[in-house]
């Protein structure tokens, strides 16, 4: 393997393949590194992978409305065969409960429509309809199982709903990865797996490559950190941390896996969930079983951690996130031993990502991504390979923001509203919401 790239890219999950993919594209010579077996492998492999339309903001939501098309034309935007077949997008649609909470969504509906988004209002009739197994009883606020009145109902009904139809998940987000690595390397990118990356090396204030664990030293002038949950240490590494507003920390989170109820098909006829009343999600999984996250109400626990260093069982967070699914979905059951996920998010104070360029030249940044970003990574991806060109060809990015211009729905935005120096977003829900 030859020692001198363009370009290094730190991490292999979704987002690094997909950058690795559109730096390729434009004939860099590019590396991938990861210090896991194979693309995908982190916390990309954790993902709920839920393909969905809205956020807080008008860029977060224009992109995420533009990424239903990406993973609908998925073969042809990867335009290369993978021997384990491309990945399938379950496009099921979302159905999310309007709420006191999300001010029964008019705030996101408003940026749809500026957007140009499909949805539909739903009264609780029509919610039922669409979905049978649901009660539509209201429990707000949320609670905790040792307290009394947990699973109890509050008297009044939930507000509605709106139905997405463009949104669902993705089958398999690591497959997805794979799916990049080989429409990567058909561009002519590389990707070394089980390769720590142990040093930034930099030269009179300019990146020039890096040392991995083994002693080995490859060099390019520009080193991109997509590195996940430990995207902080490589920015403490790369000597950057101290230039930037905006952090990034690794959070363990837990996603649980209950039997649907019985007699009903999930997989054929279920879709994703967004409930603000019991402050969780859910979406088909495979099995005829339902995937159920938590919104992170305030009375659950954030649990920050080391990349390195954290509890990888369940706890009892995972029967919580259950039976508040429960109170939604009566029929589901809850199994005596926990089935699902132990994972990390990569998350910033309002919980958008860093798409940006560092105060270390040629250093840049597509962190902070973990929880929300998924479906976006395609973008992202687009995104960080025109950052990085116009950088690397003179363009002062922090005083002179890029403008990025959306493939398919031709909305344009800036850059810099992922700025590592941006105010934080006082709309953010501050969840995995966005």
């Amino acid at each position: 393997m030859s020692q001198q790239y363009n370009a290094i890219i730190i991490g292999a999950g979704v987002i690094g393949a997909a950058t690795a993919f559109a730096m390729a594209r434009q004939g860099m010579k590019v590396l991938c590194v990861d210090a896991l077996p194979a693309a995908g492998y982190g916390s990309t492999s954790g993902s709920c992978a839920i393909i969905r339309p809205y956020y807080s903001t008008f860029h977060s939501c224009a992109i995420a409305n533009e990424s239903h098309y990406y993973w609908r034309d998925w073969s042809e935007y990867l335009d290369a065969e993978d021997e384990l077949g491309h990945v399938v997008y379950h496009n099921t649609g979302i159905l999310a409960a309007k709420t006191d909470n999300n001010h029964n969504m008019a705030p996101i509906l408003a940026i749809l429509d500026e957007v140009g988004a499909s949805y539909v209002h739903l009264d609780v009739n029509e919610m039922k309809a669409k979905l049978p197994i649901i009660n539509t009883d209201s429990f707000h606020p949320a609670r905790r199982p040792e307290d009394d009145k947990f699973g109890l109902a509050n008297g009044q009904q939930i507000n509605g709903g709106v139905y997405f139809p463009d949104g669902g998940y993705i089958s398999d987000p690591q497959l997805s990865t794979h799916n990049l690595q080989r429409a990567a390397e058909a561009k002519g990118a590389q990707f070394l797996f089980n390769a720590k990356v142990t040093q930034i090396r930099q030269t009179n204030g300019h990146v020039v490559g890096i040392t991995l664990a083994n002693g080995e030293s490859i060099n390019a002038p520009v080193v991109v950190n997509v590195a996940g949950p430990h995207s902080s240490k490589i920015n403490t590494m790369a000597g950057v941390i101290q230039d930037m507003k905006i952090s990034t920390r690794a959070m363990r989170h837990e996603v649980s896996h209950v039997p649907a109820p019985a007699g009903f098909d999930i997989e054929k006829n279920g879709m994703v969930t967004s409930d603000s009343d019991i402050h969780a999600y859910t979406r088909p999984e495979a099995g005829n079983h339902i995937l159920v996250g938590s919104e992170d109400p305030e009375c659950d626990p954030k649990v920050f951690v080391d990349a390195d260093d954290y509890d990888e069982n369940f706890t009892d967070q995972w029967r919580v996130q259950a039976l508040r699914a429960a109170q939604r979905i009566p029929g589901i059951t809850i199994p005596n031993r926990p089935m699902g996920v132990v994972a990390l998010y990569d998350v910033t104070e309002d919980w958008a990502p860093i798409y940006d360029k560092s105060s270390l030249a040629g250093f840049y940044m597509a962190i902070g991504t973990s929880g929300n970003q998924f479906k976006n990574a395609p973008i992202a991806g687009e995104m960080m390979a025109q950052l990085i060109a116009a950088c690397e060809n003179g363009q002062d990015h922090d005083h002179e923001p890029i403008d990025f211009t959306l493939q398919y729905t031709g909305h344009s935005f800036s850059i810099g509203e992922f700025s590592r120096n941006r105010k934080i977003n006082p709309n953010s829900t501050g969840t995995v919401l966005g």
